[in-house]
């Protein structure tokens, strides 16, 4: 099941290189502004999980620059695990007024994106 999976995860990030998604092009002084915003944004994610490249293309779409974090390094997967409470990924890590929220289950993070920044 391993070598199954860990070839899926290959062909799928061989053709999300080759057939990226269009990046939203904004005027630079929105994209400033955009920019921003996002700064508070992280995304944990696996390199090879289908949920997370969905979450990726659409950040992309919509011209967004947020943060990936690579959740299989140690440290990042303990602190996922302790101040988001699951081991689950995509994740998305909002931070807003010194509150800190975790945003799991990549339809919902496309959604929450796509309504703050589109």
């Amino acid at each position: 099941m391993f070598v199954i999976r860990w070839i899926l995860g290959r062909i799928i990030l061989l053709l999300n290189f080759v057939f990226p998604p269009k990046k939203l092009q904004r005027p630079i002084a929105e994209q400033a502004k955009v920019d921003e915003q996002t700064k508070s944004l992280a995304l944990y994610q696996y390199a090879a999980c289908p949920f997370c490249v969905k979450v990726r293309r659409a950040i992309r779409s919509q011209g967004l620059n947020i943060t990936t974090v690579d959740a299989k390094q140690e440290t990042n997967k303990q602190q996922l695990v302790s101040e988001g409470g699951h081991l689950k990924v995509p994740c998305l890590k909002i931070e807003k007024d010194g509150q800190t929220q975790w945003m799991y289950e990549s339809g919902d993070i496309i959604a929450y994106l796509s309504k703050k920044y589109a």
